[in-house]
């Protein structure tokens, strides 16, 4: 499986449709017709209400972003654009009680300077804190005994076996660290947003296919190659590309699939002053939906999100190999004709993102 991931990155590579994308995936082993909203956007109180056949989970993706923490450009200091990037998925029974859960996070900054010129080398793929793995660095600087990913790890073990309520209630003290003293022996590290990642997870989890005892993967790649220098006419942008792939396996059999992508921008003028409202939480592409503007701005019949939704009801039944051997053409996208009439963007990123998530 490994050879077959390396085969279909380097051939996407080649078409340079993940150029400057690098990514992490967590494995968690847990103790339809397409619709034209992903699962990711589906209001919690429509997918709660879905009833589930015997042996049945729901599947549920989350992410959560912002870039408050970016600055302006100062004869003292470059200016930086910050991004932090919360990301969860999970498996959910008809009950709401969590079955699985997994955890990762995409820290990144892009520095500028005071005539808008971009100084961080853009071809260098941020890696997610999963994927850093001790190169985090927290046991080595911060002194903590657990790394990041093992202490997110005790996290979404923590959030198994409870609700999406039980969490919210209990899982957080005042200051926003563990309130269970278990978890609070591993989990040093503030804990708020990761708790709000999985009760995000839960409250857009739909019934896409996936069984109880299926393995729950969550995988990102992500970018900077977007980012360009600004202008005496036009602003600089800034800009990291998350995509993520929640998918549940059976064996090597997708049983179910959710895509998503985030586009988080900062721009910044030519003397290297933030333009953005930093106050504005990016939005995913499928929470996006028609804003996003496929329909409104490039004449598509379908919007990303229902794109994306369209491809991953595709996969779920085959395996890796199988999706490997989907047909597209040199722009990567897809020529078999039950597909492409709903599918009408480039692939090439779903290809990756699977390829890596059953490697």
């Amino acid at each position: 499986m490994k050879k077959l991931f390396a085969i279909v990155l380097s051939s996407v590579l080649l078409l340079g449709l993940l150029s400057g994308c690098a990514g992490a995936h967590v494995h968690v082993c847990p103790t339809q017709p397409v619709s034209n909203q992903s699962a990711a956007t589906q209001p919690a109180a429509e997918t709660q209400e879905q009833t589930l056949a015997q042996g049945a989970v729901k599947t549920g993706l989350a992410v959560i972003a912002d870039v408050a923490d970016s600055t302006s450009a100062a004869a003292d200091a470059e200016g930086a654009a910050s991004y932090n990037v919360v990301l969860a998925a999970v498996t959910v029974d008809e009950n709401g009680v969590i079955q699985s859960c997994a955890l990762d996070s995409v820290g990144s900054t892009v520095n500028f300077d005071t005539t808008g010129t971009i100084t961080t080398d853009l071809t260098a793929a941020p890696l997610s804190k999963n994927e850093l793995g001790d190169d985090y660095g927290m046991k080595a600087y911060a002194g903590s005994t657990y790394e990041w990913y093992e202490q997110a790890q005790a996290v979404a073990d923590y959030a198994v076996g409870k609700t999406a309520q039980e969490l919210a209630e209990g899982a957080v003290n005042e200051s926003g660290k563990a309130a269970d003293a278990d978890l609070a022996a591993v989990a040093t590290i503030s804990i708020g947003s990761y708790v709000d990642a999985i009760v995000k997870a839960v409250n857009n989890a739909s019934d896409l296919g996936a069984q109880s005892g299926d393995k729950l993967v969550l995988t990102t790649m992500n970018g900077l190659g977007s980012s360009t220098n600004a202008q005496a006419d036009a602003d600089g942008l800034a800009q990291l590309d998350v995509n993520v792939v929640a998918l549940t396996l059976n064996g090597e059999t997708i049983t179910s699939c959710i895509l998503d992508g985030l586009q988080a921008k900062v721009n910044f003028d030519a003397t290297g002053t933030i333009t953005t409202d930093l106050t504005a939480a990016p939005q995913t592409k499928n929470e996006l939906g028609e804003a996003y503007g496929m329909k409104a701005y490039a004449g598509s019949t379908y919007e990303w999100n229902e794109q994306a939704a369209s491809f991953a009801a595709y996969v779920t039944g085959k395996t890796a190999a199988e999706v490997a051997g989907i047909a597209v053409d040199e722009s990567s996208k897809v020529t078999e004709a039950d597909l492409a009439t709903s599918v009408t963007i480039s692939v090439g990123g779903f290809l990756g993102l699977i390829a890596k998530a059953a490697a």
